[in-house]
C-alpha cells in the first residue's frame, strides 16, 4: 500500500439472502482525505460502512487498513485498529450523564479508581471543541437530537483514529453546528486523518470535500474529485439519468387561499422558554412551511397541535372549534398526524412488519367479532404500498431492514390509510436520499391537491422554498414573520432566519 494512502478496497462483494449489496466495489483513500460516499437508498453505502466498522464480513475481494490486511474483525478490533464511527442513529446510553457517554470505557483514573472530576473536565474541553457548552452531569434523555449528536461526536473525537466515517452526522444539526463539525473535520484532514463522510444535504458535498464514490445498486459507479463535479452531474451519476426532472422544481403558487376554510389555527401558544405567543392559521389543503433555527420552538409546536404536548397556554383551534382536554387520540380523530422527527424511535416499530405498522393506526377499523379482516387488511397494505412506490420485498418484511426513505414512507402511508385532514411533518426527508426525498415531495404536493393541509418543517431551506404555499420562520419561540407566494426565495428566508426583516412580514398568519 502507498504511505499516503490510509484504506484500500479491491473487488469486495456481500451477498445476503436474495440480493447481492455489494459487487465487486473498489475505492482508496487517502490520509487527509475528506471522501463523500453517495448513492441513493439502497446503494450499498450502508453496507459498504458496516464491512469497514467490523459489522459485517465480506466474501470476495480485499480490504487493507493502514497497511495491514483487514478480514473477520470484529467491531472492536477496527476501533482499534484506527476506525471510528459517528451514526445518524445516535448510539449513545440514554441513562448515563454527558460525561459518562463521552468517556465510557475510557476514563481517566486515580489510585485506580475512575477520576470522575477528570470525566468532567475533559467532557466539558471536548464540547467546547465543537464550540458547545453543556452542564456534563445532565442525562443524554434530556438533550434534543441535536446535542445528543454533538455528545456523540466530541465522544467519537476522544479516540486515536485513523480513519472516521461520518454517517449523517451533521442531518440532526443546524447551519451553525455543522460550521462547528466542519472546523473539527478540516483540522482532522490538517492532522492527516481522513474522513468518509456521507450526507444526502449536497451543499455539505462541495463545502468540505475532496473527492466522491458514488455507488449504485450496490456497483460502483466511479470516484471523482469534487472540482469537477455539480449538483447536476452527482445526482445524475447517483439516479443513473439525468437529474433535470428532479433538481430546481418549484411548485406553482395559488392566490385563492383567502377563500379557502382554515382547517387548524393557533391561537397566543405558549410554553415555557419554548414558546412565546405564536400564532398561525392553516388551511384547507395548504402547505405551510416552519422555518427557524434549532431551538425556535418548531418541534414544540408540531407537538402541541398534535396533542402529544399538552404543558402550554393558548388554544388550539380545529375547524374554528377550541380542542378542549387535547391528546393524541382526539387529533387523530379529527384528522390531525404526525411524522416525527426521530423516525426510529418516534415512527415506526423497527421489528414489525410493514404490514403492521402501516395498519396499526387503523386496526380498530379492521375488526369483526374480534378478529381481524386479513383480507381488507392486505388490500390496503398492498394499495399504499403501491400508491406511495414503498419499496420493500413483501408486506411482511421487517421495516428494520428497509431503507430509511422507505420507512419514512411507511409512516405516511399509516397515517394516509386513516384518511387525515392535516399532516404534520418533521423533517420528513431527514437523512434520506434526493430520489426517494424526489419521490416523498411529489407525494406531499398530490397530498394538497387532494385538499390535505400540511405543515412541513424541514430544516433544508432549498426543501422549503420548492415545496411551501406559505412559510412561517421561528424566533426565540415567536413568529417573526411569513413569506408566501412568489416572495419565497432561499434569499429572503436565510435573511428572515437571520431576524432580518427584509420584505414586508409580519402579523398574524
Amino acid at each position: 500500500m502507498a504511505e499516503s494512502t490510509v484504506l484500500r478496497i479491491r473487488d469486495v462483494s456481500k451477498q445476503f439472502p436474495g440480493v447481492k449489496a455489494l459487487s465487486h466495489v473498489s475505492m482508496e483513500v487517502k490520509k487527509g482525505e475528506i471522501r463523500a460516499l453517495m448513492g441513493e437508498n439502497g446503494a450499498g453505502k450502508s453496507t459498504l460502512i458496516k464491512i469497514l466498522t467490523g459489522i459485517y464480513q465480506f466474501e470476495e475481494g480485499e480490504i487493507e487498513f493502514d497497511g495491514k490486511q483487514v478480514h473477520s474483525k470484529s467491531a472492536i478490533e477496527m476501533q482499534k485498529m484506527g476506525v471510528s464511527t459517528i451514526y445518524q442513529e445516535i448510539n449513545l446510553i440514554p441513562y448515563l450523564s454527558v460525561a459518562e457517554n463521552i468517556y465510557i470505557g475510557k476514563e481517566p483514573t486515580k489510585h485506580g479508581k475512575i477520576d470522575w472530576e477528570q470525566v468532567k473536565k475533559k467532557a466539558q474541553e471536548a464540547l467546547q471543541d465543537l464550540g458547545i457548552s453543556l452542564d456534563v452531569t445532565q442525562k443524554i434523555n434530556q438533550l434534543s437530537t441535536a446535542l445528543q449528536q454533538m455528545v456523540a461526536i466530541a465522544r467519537a473525537l476522544q479516540t486515536d483514529a485513523k480513519l472516521f466515517i461520518m454517517d449523517e452526522a451533521t442531518s440532526s444539526l443546524d447551519k451553525r453546528e455543522v460550521e462547528r463539525l466542519f472546523d473539527v473535520i478540516r483540522n482532522l484532514k490538517e492532522r492527516g486523518i481522513a474522513v468518509i463522510f456521507v450526507s444526502h444535504r449536497m451543499d455539505e458535498l462541495f463545502q468540505i470535500c475532496d473527492s466522491v464514490t458514488v455507488l449504485k445498486d450496490g456497483e460502483l459507479v466511479g470516484t471523482y474529485d469534487m472540482s469537477e463535479m455539480n449538483h447536476h452531474m452527482l445526482v445524475s451519476k447517483m439516479i443513473g439519468r439525468d437529474a433535470a426532472e428532479i433538481i430546481g422544481q418549484r411548485k406553482q403558487y395559488r392566490t385563492d387561499w383567502e377563500q379557502k376554510p382554515v382547517m387548524c389555527e393557533v391561537k397566543d401558544i405558549r410554553k415555557k422558554t419554548k414558546l412565546n405567543g405564536v400564532n398561525l392559521k392553516i388551511r384547507e389543503g395548504e402547505i405551510v412551511g416552519l422555518a427557524g433555527l434549532l431551538g425556535s420552538g418548531r418541534t414544540e409546536l408540531a407537538k402541541i397541535i398534535f396533542g402529544e404536548d399538552t404543558a402550554y397556554d393558548g388554544d388550539v383551534l380545529i375547524d374554528g372549534e377550541k380542542v378542549h382536554s387535547p391528546n393524541v387520540k382526539k387529533s387523530i380523530e379529527k384528522g390531525v398526524v404526525y411524522c416525527p422527527e426521530d423516525r426510529k424511535t418516534e415512527g415506526v416499530f423497527l421489528g414489525m412488519s410493514v404490514e403492521d405498522n402501516l395498519t396499526i393506526s387503523i386496526l380498530q377499523s379492521l375488526l369483526r367479532a374480534g378478529f381481524v379482516k386479513k383480507k381488507k387488511k392486505k388490500e390496503i397494505v398492498e394499495e399504499y404500498i403501491k400508491r406511495i412506490n414503498i419499496k420493500t420485498p413483501t408486506r411482511g418484511t421487517v421495516v428494520r431492514s428497509l431503507s430509511g426513505g422507505n420507512q419514512q414512507k411507511v409512516i405516511l402511508a399509516r397515517w394516509l390509510a386513516g384518511k387525515p385532514r392535516l399532516i404534520i411533518l418533521d423533517e420528513p426527508t431527514r437523512g434520506i436520499d434526493v430520489g426517494a426525498k424526489s419521490e416523498i415531495e411529489k407525494l406531499i404536493q398530490q397530498l394538497a391537491g387532494e385538499g390535505i393541509s400540511v405543515l412541513y418543517i424541514s430544516s433544508e431551506i432549498e426543501e422549503l422554498v420548492r415545496g411551501c404555499d406559505r412559510i412561517a420562520v421561528l424566533r426565540e419561540g415567536t413568529v417573526f414573520g411569513e413569506l408566501s407566494g412568489q416572495d419565497i426565495t432561499s434569499e429572503n428566508l436565510l435573511h428572515m432566519i437571520a431576524g432580518e426583516n427584509i420584505i414586508e412580514a409580519g402579523g398574524e398568519l
